[in-house]
């Protein structure tokens, strides 16, 4: 497929939305140009394909918009999944998109609330410790099988490991501290993965009037 041809991935590298997008992506082996953007200065041309302003977006060849994190993995992974990340060794695809929301709309509020605590009213502390109930839940998946649905890695382990590698960036050393073995464990070796790496593949920003990178890189 000519370069020019290929789907155009608006995305930011520590973005942990765009970060799980690239993941799909990268484990599907579907190819991208992308365009690294920065946002505090948000490109016209992603704007007029999503007003929404955030990454990742991604533009199909046939000029379809998919706005939305999750949607994009689904795309890629319905077109080429290698590594069977659709069909966990335990529980089902509806499990995992249900894990996925609980990241999405519980614990990446709070996160928010951690990480930046000047934005919001209420205790840092307090959205830390709310948001280690999630965190809690997820070592208990961990237990006996090393990836959250089964002995093998899965969309869900993909799309929420950006979240909690945020939080424990927070404060490090109090991450290391806590008695969660299986999910520190689980986390390095996912941050040390050769998949992460070329997820979080460093490239210049995107320059309007050029043609971006072919993500994945070779």
């Amino acid at each position: 497929m000519p370069h020019t041809a290929l789907p155009v991935l608006y995305s930011f590298r520590r973005c942990p939305y765009a970060m799980r997008a690239r993941l799909a992506l990268a484990a599907s082996g579907e190819h991208c140009e992308l365009r690294e953007v920065v946002l505090k200065n948000k490109p016209a041309e992603m704007l007029a394909a999503s007003s929404k302003g955030t990454v990742p977006v991604l533009v199909l060849a046939n000029a379809a918009v998919l706005e939305q994190s999750l949607d994009i993995m689904l795309w890629a992974l319905r077109r080429n999944d290698p590594l069977c990340w659709l069909e966990p060794d335990a529980g089902t695809l509806g499990d995992m998109l249900a894990l996925v929301a609980e990241c999405d709309d519980r614990f990446k509020p709070q996160l928010d609330r951690y990480k930046y605590p000047a934005r919001f009213e209420g205790s840092s502390a307090d959205a830390r410790e709310t948001g280690v109930r999630f965190l809690l839940d997820l070592e208990a998946r961990l237990a006996g099988s090393g990836q959250l649905f089964g002995a093998r890695a899965s969309l869900a382990d993909a799309a929420v490991m950006p979240f909690v590698r945020q939080f424990a960036m927070v404060e490090p050393a109090w991450f290391k501290s806590q008695p969660w073995p299986l999910l520190h464990t689980w986390l390095a070796g996912w941050t040390a993965s050769p998949l992460f790496e070329r997820a979080m593949w460093k490239n210049a920003q995107w320059t309007p009037g050029e043609i971006g990178v072919v993500y994945p890189p070779a």
